[in-house]
């Protein structure tokens, strides 16, 4: 019986296309989302390929439970390589269009190869169709899913806007208007493909291997979800919540990542939100949390400005770290990256890194864009410059680690990233737990790995301290790495042998505790293995110049700096936890271990 594995291979080049069913091997070990996504990746891709050419494949992949009664089960993810770092990438996603994919009969839709001119994929019970898209080349993402709902109606919608049109490294794809594969540029991997959307008609209906114990733990689990009260706080004000306590905590990124602690941090706060410019919550595929807020600014410049969000890092990273005082304005600086196609994370990296080159007199030419910090008009129209590689815009059109080499004169000592993917809205100074996240990522600076600041600030990991961070570190990459390939959200409470019981119950596939948590760490090798045939090693396992040699200037982490000595020792601790050798790489006897040699 199939319950999980179906693949759809498409070579958008010759418009072939082949079903098949994963091995159940491959699943057992690999589990689905980000672990299958990974071995598929490793696979198909010799060392070197230029992720913008026709050789580099993207992949859009679900998860066994993926669309089905279990909580939060919108979740899925899409795998390449990243155009932006030139390593791992998979970006998750959440909203509906995973579970729709599912309910047309595919699991796994792979996409190689380059069509002659714009196309988009149109997927129905298990089959694909490619579809002439040069009436949609041009369009913003909103107006491009608008036109395709029009065409197809009760159909779910994935696509690019200009940034992946014009080949921006940092670009994302859109789907439900609202949710993105943001980090890392794999809608420049669509628009390299000539790939302007992906549309999926759902129709049939996930099956179970055992749907009665399904339903069982599910109402288990769904009372966990209502009794927790940090889910309560997300239901009532979202992820920024998050604002005021990284603040209070001295880690809200400030006017790039120079300080953590922002002076005017209430306008941009998750309280400010609610009460001037919420609607309604919005809510993924079979979620009862409803995390997502839909929003409306009502009054001023902005008014009628319609998005959903922001999210915490979109605030922290286009509000705080640019110096933009106002909720209303980050809102829509939020809508015009997510119509442009471009990632608000690396987004407001690159802003509050521009803003400081232009503030230290080091761009010669801004075609007259005054990019003062707070300048919310001038960055509105760097990040349309960007999109479009116009003018000033081509210098950042790939992040701040291509930027300050072009730009020079020393810019390099304050370029926000690990491994060229921008940081996140955690200022590492204020939280040493995330520096190590950030270093030791498989996709450069991302929070979605680990995430130790509710432990540092509840004294469950020591402030300011290498104790028990390694450890912390390495077993969270490795739970989380089985969770986002199952997958499920990040916010759920669930424990390993809920998830476990859960895979059981849609599969039939049975991990013990012992094997779940080897599963994540093979899946975590994996994708390491992935970067150090791309060259990493212990070089890039790093952290900015600004936060290992500059002090943090006020807060709670007044005088606090990454030192390289303190990364070293927690590095050298995570690598023998990991049993990977002094410059990162994994021996041998690890790799044999987890069944990838």
């Amino acid at each position: 019986m199939y319950y999980f594995g179906r693949a759809l291979d498409l070579d958008l080049s010759s418009g072939e296309q082949k079903m098949y069913d994963v091995p159940e091997r491959i699943i057992k070990e690999y589990v689905g989302g980000k672990g299958l996504g990974a071995r598929i990746l490793y696979d198909e891709l010799e060392p070197g390929v230029d992720p913008l050419s026709p050789l580099n494949v993207l992949i859009f992949v679900t998860g066994p439970l993926t669309s089905t009664i279990a909580p939060t089960s919108g979740r899925w993810a899409v795998v390449t390589k990243s155009p932006h770092t030139g390593v791992f990438l998979d970006s998750q996603v959440g909203g509906h269009f995973g579970a729709a994919l599912r309910r047309a009969g595919v699991d796994v839709l792979i996409v190689r190869g380059k069509a002659e001119s714009p196309v988009y994929i149109y997927v129905e019970n298990g089959k694909a169709e490619l579809r002439d898209a040069g009436h949609l080349w041009g369009k913003g993402i909103i107006g491009t899913e608008d036109e395709l709902k029009r065409i197809h109606p009760g159909c779910k919608v994935g696509s690019i806007g200009p940034a992946g049109e014009h080949l921006v490294t940092f670009s994302m794809i859109g789907f439900d208007y609202f949710r993105q594969a943001g980090r890392g540029g794999a809608g420049a991997v669509m628009g390299s493909k000539n790939l302007k959307a992906v549309v999926v008609k759902p129709g049939g209906e996930v099956k179970y291997y055992d749907k009665s114990a399904m339903q069982s733990i599910v109402s288990r689990l769904l009372e966990l979800i209502r009794e927790n009260s940090v889910l309560k706080q997300r239901t009532e004000i979202g992820t920024p919540m998050w604002v005021k306590m990284a603040n209070d905590g001295g880690f809200l990124p400030t006017r790039n990542f120079s300080k953590g602690v922002y002076e005017c941090y209430e306008g941009v706060s998750g309280e400010a939100m609610k009460q001037r410019i919420w609607v309604k919550n919005k809510a993924c595929y079979g979620c009862p949390i409803a995390c997502g807020k839909l929003t409306r600014v009502r009054e001023g410049k902005y008014k009628g400005n319609e998005v959903e969000g922001p999210e915490y890092e979109t605030v922290a990273l286009l509000g705080s770290n640019c110096e933009i005082r106002q909720i209303e304005s980050v809102a829509f600086l939020n809508r015009v990256c997510d119509d442009l196609g471009l990632d608000t994370i690396s987004a407001g990296g690159v802003l509050g890194f521009a803003m400081e080159c232009y503030e230290r007199g080091l761009l010669k030419d801004t075609d007259g864009l005054q990019l003062h910090f707070g300048n919310e008009e001038a960055a509105a129209k760097l990040l349309m410059k960007i999109a479009y590689q116009d003018g000033i815009g081509k210098i950042f059109s790939r992040g701040v680690r291509q930027a300050a080499r072009e730009i020079g004169q020393g810019s390099d000592k304050f370029a926000i990233h690990v491994k060229g993917l921008e940081l996140p809205g955690v200022e590492p100074r204020g939280s040493w737990g995330m520096a190590l996240a950030f270093a030791t990522a498989d996709r450069g600076g991302c929070h979605q790995r680990a995430w130790t600041p509710t432990a540092e600030l509840k004294g469950l990991l020591p402030r300011f301290s290498t104790e028990q961070v390694a450890k912390f570190i390495r077993e969270t990459q490795n739970e989380r790495s089985v969770c986002f390939s199952l997958v499920l959200c990040d916010f759920v409470p669930f424990t390993p042998a809920d998830f476990s019981e859960l895979l059981f119950d849609a599969t039939g596939i049975s991990l013990s505790m012992e094997e779940y948590m080897v599963t994540g760490e093979r899946i975590w090798n994996l994708t390491r293995m992935f970067n150090v045939r791309e060259g990493i090693t212990r070089k890039d396992d790093t952290l900015p110049q600004r936060i290992m040699e500059e002090p943090s200037p006020e807060g709670p982490a007044k005088g606090k700096v990454i030192s390289k000595e303190i990364l070293d020792e927690m590095l050298d601790e995570y690598y023998g936890l990991s049993g990977w050798d002094k410059n990162g790489i994994p021996k041998d006897e690890t790799l044999e271990r987890l069944k990838l040699i």
